[in-house]
């Protein structure tokens, strides 16, 4: 326990999910800078194995170490990350302790990263992406550059877009694995990295730190519900909480296309994009290609009707079939009552991700889906790894839907609002959502913050230790014409260690031109109505 102190794809949705998922474990949101500490010591014991205590219920199989000499560091693209360079790190030793549960037949690594030089006695969980737990490649770099002990798992499964562990021999869903991925590698990672700085270091963790977004958002949910001591601190950006139902909720906008026949091209779904930001861009003062509250667009998809668009080379005349489409992937699922079962696609995001379409052999357009979500309809609710969702009809859709939540909220559903337990022990959770964020809808976060508000006494006493940042025109987990929040890590770190809770979170976009500070709720950042309106200067924390 850490001590307290106050104060696979193919085509364009390959390189989609390259370019967008991995951003969840890595940089914009997330931050990189920490507070300073004062060094625990100087140098660091020899990389050598040390005697591993296994958490209750599980054994320990290894223990391996490995030295590395730090220095400019390259790790290739991967199916969910990009290639990343990282400069100047020092040398650390690598434990890799793998664990097993009997009975489970599972084999779950461990990844712990111990600076030789510079280590601030703060550890830090790093969080995955998709259907990867953890990332052992820059994230676990990055945190030795900036002075912590890097912990993470692969929780026993195969990661990225992989689900071929889910369904066993007999046709059920391997629970064990799913509860491996779902929270208890997570937690036995934490327990597993403060042990092995334990033994190495000779003291014990002075801070203790989660940084995940998406999967490693739902993930640090998960650890402020379940396991309250586990960390100190909590950064969880764009979090798949409620993970049963964001995870057929996403797969709605192929649904609406296969069973109303109509596919809308990806230029026209652009269209409808641009459409929406002149529509309501300048409702918050500013024309800067953002639109800050997406729930207030009343924009209507039928006025683009008629208006030509250039599709590859040739001009194509926007359809009131394409409009109704789009006017569903707006709303969102709903029930047979019409009634709304999940937050749809906000305005002004890009629609390609979750309803972009491919032409087939024929040249015919069709709606493969989002991988994330199709992978979990075959696997683990149809338990068919080759089930075709294309197939689905809307009564079939909403079966799943409900299926998906009574099968499995328990066990990954991560929708607890009771947080009791995390504000006794002391924790401080920060969440930044993009209201662009184009694949899990910013409405599922803001759904649950106010469940937590209604539970534990309002929005003041919930900031007392949760706040929740709204990002306009941010993208998931980074992107996007949006202000980009910069060093929320570092903001944390302040708050957990010197009890300066964050009053905003410094954002500038990605060309450098413009900055914003970014307000928790019940605040949202507008502009003044004077001054220059890419300067942070020009704006100031209001409620809405």
């Amino acid at each position: 326990m850490t001590t307290r102190r106050k104060g696979r794809p193919t085509g364009r949705l390959a390189k989609v999910l390259v370019v967008a998922l991995p951003i969840a474990a890595l940089i914009p949101l997330a931050g990189s800078a920490s507070a300073e500490l004062t060094p625990a010591q100087a140098t660091a014991p020899a990389c050598a194995q040390v005697p591993v205590t296994a958490p209750q219920g599980a054994k320990i199989e290894s223990v391996q170490a490995e030295r590395h000499q730090g220095g400019t560091l390259s790790f290739p693209a991967t199916e969910l990350s990009p290639a990343t360079v990282i400069t100047d790190v020092p040398s650390y030793c690598q434990l890799t302790v793998t664990v097993t549960h009997p009975g489970a037949g599972d084999h779950v690594k461990v990844g712990i990263t111990l600076p030789e030089t510079g280590w601030t006695g703060r550890l830090q969980g790093i969080g995955g992406s998709a259907y990867a737990a953890g990332n052992f490649g820059a994230p676990l770099a990055q945190a030795v550059k900036d002075g912590y002990t890097g912990v993470t798992t692969d929780a026993g499964v195969l990661g990225g877009l992989d689900t071929s562990w889910a369904v066993t021999g007999d046709g059920t869903v391997n629970r064990a694995l799913l509860s491996n991925f779902a929270s208890r590698s997570v937690h036995e990672s934490a327990l597993i990295g403060k042990d092995v700085v334990r033994k190495h270091y000779g003291r014990a963790v002075s801070y203790a730190y989660w940084n995940g977004c998406s999967t490693g958002g739902r993930q640090g949910y998960g650890e402020a519900q379940d396991h309250a001591r586990d960390f100190d601190g909590i950064l969880a950006n764009a979090p798949a909480v409620n993970w049963t139902q964001f995870a057929v909720a996403t797969l709605w906008p192929q649904v609406v296309m296969n069973n109303d026949r109509h596919f809308v091209a990806d230029c026209v779904l652009g269209a409808f994009q641009k459409a929406a930001i002149q529509a309501c861009d300048a409702r918050d003062g500013v024309t800067n290609g953002v639109i800050d509250q997406p729930d207030e667009c009343s924009y209507d998809p039928r006025s683009l009707v008629g208006t030509k668009v250039l599709c590859a080379g040739r001009e194509v005349a926007v359809t009131t079939e394409d409009a109704d489409v789009m006017r569903k992937i707006w709303a969102g699922p709903t029930d047979e009552r019409g009634r709304k079962l999940w937050s749809g696609l906000p305005k002004g995001a890009d629609y390609t991700w979750l309803a972009g379409t491919q032409p087939d052999a024929n040249g015919t357009l069709f709606a493969p889906g989002f991988p994330v979500a199709v992978h979990w309809v075959q696997s683990f609710l149809k338990k068919q790894p080759g089930f075709d969702t294309s197939k689905l009809t809307y009564v079939q859709y909403r079966d799943l839907f409900r299926q998906s939540v009574r099968e499995y909220d328990r066990v990954i559903g991560t929708s607890d609002p009771n947080l009791s337990d995390f504000r006794r022990a002391g924790g401080k959770l920060i969440t930044v959502v993009g209201t662009a964020d184009q694949l899990i809808p910013p409405g599922g976060t803001l759904a649950y913050r106010e469940q937590v508000e209604r539970r534990m006494g309002g929005a003041d006493r919930v900031n007392d230790f949760y706040r929740l940042f709204l990002a306009p025109g941010v993208q998931h987990c980074g992107g996007g014409a949006g202000a980009q929040p910069v060093n929320a890590l570092s903001a944390l770190v302040d708050w957990v260690e010197q009890d300066k809770a964050p009053a905003t979170l410094a954002a500038t976009t990605l060309d450098g031109t413009g900055s914003r500070n970014l307000c928790p709720l019940p605040q949202m950042s507008r502009y003044n109505g004077h001054g220059n309106p890419a300067l942070s200067s020009s704006y100031h924390c209001t409620r809405f």
